[in-house]
């Protein structure tokens, strides 16, 4: 778990520079009615905690792609986030015999339990040996 933080909202990174993410006065005028996190940030949090947890399919997460990413709701100063993966998918690559590809579903919840991201990404994985 990470919590998102009023001091991480305010890094200095160019992909932050919009004032829903810095800028506490300004991002009551916006869509977002207050602070909210880079959803590439968010994705980067995702990212930490998948690596830190015990989904290896390949002796840690080798990613093939995205299908599909979604923010739903923002990630606002003071959420703690978690990650929830489910395998949808398991088949073998068509080109690489010694190969497989996972589709997980990974959600990241805030701590009421509501999803903030969710993405489908395709894993590469090694096949059993037959």
């Amino acid at each position: 778990m990470v919590r998102y933080s009023t001091v991480a909202s305010r890094h200095h990174c160019t992909a932050w520079q919009q004032p829903f993410h810095l800028d506490e006065d300004a991002a009551r005028n916006t869509l977002f009615r207050g602070l909210a996190a880079s959803g590439w940030h968010t994705t980067a949090l995702t990212m930490r905690l998948l690596v830190e947890s015990e989904l290896k399919p390949a002796g840690g997460i080798v990613g093939a792609g995205v299908d599909e990413l979604r923010w739903p709701k923002p990630v606002r100063p003071g959420d703690e986030l978690r990650v929830e993966s489910e395998i949808l998918e398991v088949r073998p690559s068509k080109s690489r015999p010694d190969q497989g590809l996972i589709k997980v579903r990974t959600t990241t919840l805030n701590q009421n339990g509501e999803a903030v991201q969710v993405f489908i990404g395709n894993l590469l994985v090694p096949c059993r040996p037959e």
